[in-house]
C-alpha cells in the first residue's frame, strides 16, 4: 500500500509516499481501507522529530474509510463508514483503529467532512469538559479561534454551555467566520490587545476558562485576561515553551487552575471513553447538522508536503485533508 513517511527529522520535503506492508489487525482492531486522513499540529511535530511518543513510521492520527477486517469484533461490519482517532498510520491507504475508538460516520456526512471531527472536536469536548469544567453561562477565552480544535470549541460551548464565547485571530476574515459559527467577541491579536479586550468584555472580571494554544509568549496576557479561581488549559506551545520571570504568586493569588494536555499521547483506555462520551453527546447534534466540522482545503496524497506547508502558513480556517483513495 502507498503511505507517507519521515525520510529524517526536518520540513515538508523529508514527507515521502513509499509502498509498506498493509497492517494486520490485532483482536480489538479494525482494518479499515483509509479514504481521507487530516493534517494536524502533533504530525508536523512529529515530522520535525520533537515528539517521542510516535511509534508508528508513518505519519497520520485520524481517518475516514470502510471497514474491510473485523478480526471478530461485533460492534462493526465489513462495509461500515467509520471516522476516528489511530496509533499513527493515517496517512496511508490501510490503517487498523481499536474498535472501541472507531465512531459510525453519521448517514449526512461526506468522507471529508467526517475526517474533520475526531481530533479537533475529542481534543475540544476534553479541554472545554473533562479538564475545563465549563458550566452554563460561563465566558471562554478561544485562542486560535479559526484553528480546528477553534472552531470546534466554538460550537461545541455555544450549543452544549451557551457559554460566551471570546475568540482571536489574526485577521478580519478569520474573525468573520469565527463569528459565524458562534463566537460572541472577536479579537484581532495582531491589532488589539487581547487582555484588554477581554475586560471589557467581562466587566473587568476576566474570563473563566482559556483554551491555550500558544504558550510562552501569552503567559502575562493570559494571566490578565483570566478571572479569579479560573481554568487555563494548556493545550499547545505555538508561542514557545519556556517562559521567563514567571511570578507564581499572581498565579496563586488568583486561585488559578492551569491545566497542561495533549490527547495524542494519552492511553488508549483515555480515548476509548473519551469517544463513547463526546458520541454520547454530541453525534445527535452532528446528526441534525447543528454542530460541523470546518474542512478549508483537501489535497490529493502526492500533495502532502504542500498540505504541510499549508498548514505552517497558518492559512487556513478548519481542518486540512488528505484525500487517500
Amino acid at each position: 500500500m502507498k503511505a507517507v513517511i519521515v525520510k529524517k527529522p526536518g520540513g515538508p520535503e523529508q514527507l515521502e509516499i513509499v509502498e509498506m506492508p498493509t497492517p494486520k489487525p490485532k483482536k480489538g482492531e479494525l482494518l479499515i481501507k483509509v479514504q481521507t486522513a487530516a493534517i494536524n499540529r502533533t504530525d508536523i511535530v512529529t515530522r520535525e522529530g520533537k515528539a517521542g511518543y510516535a511509534l508508528n513510521p508513518i505519519l497520520g492520527v485520524e481517518i475516514a474509510g470502510t471497514v474491510v477486517e473485523t478480526n471478530g469484533n461485533e460492534t462493526f461490519s465489513i462495509g461500515d463508514r467509520v471516522m476516528g482517532l489511530v496509533n499513527g498510520g493515517g496517512y496511508a491507504e490501510y490503517a487498523v483503529m481499536p474498535a472501541d475508538r472507531a465512531m459510525k460516520i453519521p448517514d449526512s456526512l461526506s468522507f471529508e467532512e467526517a475526517t474533520g471531527i475526531p481530533e479537533v472536536f475529542l481534543t475540544a469536548y476534553q479541554t472545554l469538559y473533562w479538564i475545563g469544567k465549563l458550566q452554563e453561562q460561563e465566558t471562554v477565552l478561544i485562542h486560535a479561534g479559526a484553528s480546528g480544535v477553534g472552531t470546534a470549541a466554538i460550537q461545541l460551548a455555544k450549543k452544549l454551555s451557551n457559554a460566551k464565547v471570546i475568540v482571536t485571530a489574526g485577521s478580519k476574515r478569520k474573525l468573520d467566520f469565527c463569528r459565524e459559527i458562534g463566537a460572541d467577541v472577536l479579537i484581532n491579536y495582531k491589532e488589539q490587545s487581547f487582555e484588554e479586550e477581554v475586560l471589557k468584555a467581562t466587566n473587568g472580571h476576566g474570563a473563566d476558562l482559556i483554551l491555550d494554544f500558544i504558550g510562552a509568549d501569552y503567559w502575562e496576557k493570559n494571566l490578565a485576561s483570566i478571572k479569579k479561581e479560573g481554568r487555563w488549559v494548556l493545550i499547545g506551545i505555538l508561542g514557545g515553551s519556556e517562559v521567563e520571570k514567571m511570578n507564581l504568586f499572581s498565579l496563586m493569588s488568583k486561585c488559578v487552575q492551569i491545566t497542561g494536555t495533549l490527547l495524542t499521547p494519552r492511553s488508549d483506555e483515555y480515548k476509548a471513553l473519551l469517544t463513547k462520551e463526546f458520541m454520547e453527546t454530541v453525534a445527535p447534534y452532528i446528526e441534525r447538522k447543528e454542530i460541523m466540522p470546518v474542512i478549508d482545503e483537501a489535497f490529493p496524497l502526492d500533495m502532502v508536503q504542500k498540505a504541510h506547508q499549508y498548514m505552517e502558513d497558518n492559512r487556513n480556517i478548519g481542518k486540512i485533508i488528505l484525500k487517500i483513495n
